[in-house]
């Protein structure tokens, strides 16, 4: 049954088959004539089944609801295109509608992925195997772009977008003011820390995140809504924590350098990673993956405050301290 926080505003779980978060938490704002659907979970038909029941559970018409995504990844936006139908408003951000736009598979990713170490061959196999390439959306439906501080009204609530990036280039979270509300998808999630990765030398993902965190830190937030696990209050001790977290991670970056140079699979099998397995060859491929991804947006961090730089042999890029 949809859990109810507040009036007119609900939580339904939505399961997320075959990946670790186990569940997405989707929001619903109930509105007078139109509802609002924060979210949507995997193009999968258990997903489906599991927000169409949560709708019915309080008398909500998906006919008569608009959506709004908060980023990109499959686990947010899959479902969407079941959703949408020609009266849908389908609220998104520009920076990941223009990744939409310009997709061309993963080949990018794996040739960058490739140069920083990664086994190509076995990442295609894990790419192609991923729930998130699995259960993706088949279509894009018409996307109504909004930035920061565009206002989404429904019944008695004013929802102020608020942009984030760091998860994602365009990630935007609600903030509805009066209430002090933040449906924060995957910018602040409690329990887990909010994977940060980087695949591309003109991003600087850590960065934005930081900044991002700082901007919400800022913010009067009596209760946050994530994307997955439970709801939580007191946000602020929560960006101290990731804060921390990522500055550990840092220093723990800097330290294995000291031993290298390394390329960025190298320094992610060396890294410290709450992941039950033996050893890193015996991570999941796909963790590795994550891992990787990880460790280049910290590497990324460090080679832009000039604490690292890069050498490049073989087409194998490997970092090293600097001094």
């Amino acid at each position: 049954m949809p859990q109810e926080i507040e009036k007119d505003l609900y939580r339904i779980e939505i399961p997320l088959p075959e990946t670790p978060l186990k569940y997405l938490n989707a929001y619903v704002i109930r509105g007078r004539e139109r509802h609002l659907l924060v979210d949507t979970g995997l193009n999968h038909d258990e997903c489906l089944a599991a927000l169409r029941d949560g709708l019915a559970a309080i008398d909500v018409d998906l006919a008569d609801t608009d959506i709004f995504i908060t980023h990109l990844h499959a686990d947010h936006f899959g479902l969407v295109a079941r959703l949408a139908s020609d009266r849908t408003r389908v609220y998104f951000n520009r920076p990941d509608a223009e990744i939409i736009e310009s997709w061309e598979g993963f080949g990018p990713m794996l040739a960058y992925a490739g140069h920083h170490g990664f086994p190509v061959d076995r990442l295609r196999a894990a790419l192609k195997a991923h729930p998130g390439s699995r259960f993706g959306t088949d279509w894009v439906p018409p996307l109504q772009i909004l930035s920061e501080g565009d206002a989404i009204t429904v019944g008695d609530y004013v929802w102020q977008c608020v942009e984030t990036p760091g998860h994602t280039v365009g990630h935007t979270c609600l903030y509805d003011p009066s209430r002090k509300l933040l449906i924060a998808g995957d910018h602040l999630l409690i329990d887990i820390t909010p994977n940060i990765q980087c695949w591309s030398d003109t991003q600087d993902p850590l960065r934005h995140y930081l900044a991002s965190l700082d901007k919400v830190d800022a913010m009067d937030v009596r209760l946050v809504l994530p994307g997955h696990r439970r709801l939580f209050a007191d946000h602020r001790r929560r960006i101290s924590e990731l804060k921390r977290h990522h500055q550990e991670r840092l220093a723990e970056v800097m330290t294995l350098l000291a031993g290298g140079p390394f390329n960025a699979y190298e320094t992610a099998a060396r890294m410290t990673w709450d992941l039950q397995a033996p050893s890193w060859s015996d991570f999941p491929v796909a963790q590795q993956w994550f891992a990787t991804g990880e460790a280049l947006a910290h590497l990324r961090y460090l080679e832009e405050e000039g604490r690292i730089r890069r050498q490049n042999h073989q087409d194998i890029i490997r970092f090293y301290r600097t001094g």
